[in-house]
């Protein structure tokens, strides 16, 4: 078991990357490090549960996913290699559970029900309340922004999370979506160009 205790002995050496801590951690988490594992759950545990969150739509049901994905990290930790960014490979794990769960409710769910709630987004992202305060009317846009995200299609709705919540590169997120950079792009326009459609009411309040 290696020596978690800050060392003194060479304060100057340069500080590792999280790039390059994260692949540390995992090739740890490779041969059964378990303090490893939770130093890298506790790095990631975060963005992984408010991406999940912001797909699902649901807190309760992203600890849950995030839970899952932290599982098959530690489960496929035999296979890892070191060949992507360490994150590239999680949200790519990440994206697979939440897409099926994502698919797992839209098979349960009624035809009538989805119209329904859509319905519901459409108005309430369209219709801003008037308020004086200029506070009270920037939550409203956040909450209205996103109500719209959640209208999106899978795919858009967690390019829009990845890049506008995580600020990830293109490049980053076109390995994680399985695309190429221009698809990326385009995909991003569009999803960019419904938000607006959607937020109009507040756009042109402002």
């Amino acid at each position: 078991m290696p020596d978690w205790t800050p060392s003194t002995a060479n304060s100057s050496a340069p500080e590792a990357s999280p790039d390059e801590e994260n692949v540390r951690l995992m090739l740890l988490v490779k041969q059964g490090d378990v303090q490893a594992f939770e130093q890298l759950v506790e790095l990631h545990q975060r963005a992984v549960i408010g991406t999940v969150a912001r797909m699902l739509n649901n807190v309760d049901d992203a600890h849950d996913v995030a839970q899952q994905v932290f599982v098959r990290v530690w489960r496929s930790a035999p296979r890892y290699e070191p060949s992507a960014k360490f994150t590239t490979w999680l949200f790519t794990i990440m994206r697979n559970l939440v897409f099926n769960e994502m698919r797992r409710r839209s098979r349960k769910r009624e035809v009538s029900m989805d119209e329904q709630q859509e319905d519901s987004h459409r108005e309430h992202a369209d219709s801003p309340r008037h308020h004086p305060d200029t506070t009270v009317a920037q939550s409203e846009l956040e909450e209205a922004i996103d109500r719209a995200i959640q209208t999106l299609p899978e795919k858009q709705r967690l390019a829009v999370t990845l890049r506008r919540d995580l600020d990830m590169p293109y490049e980053e997120i076109c390995e994680i979506l399985g695309m190429s950079l221009s698809a990326v792009k385009s995909l991003l326009f569009r999803a960019r160009n419904d938000l607006k459609e959607r937020l109009k009411g507040y756009l042109d309040e402002e």
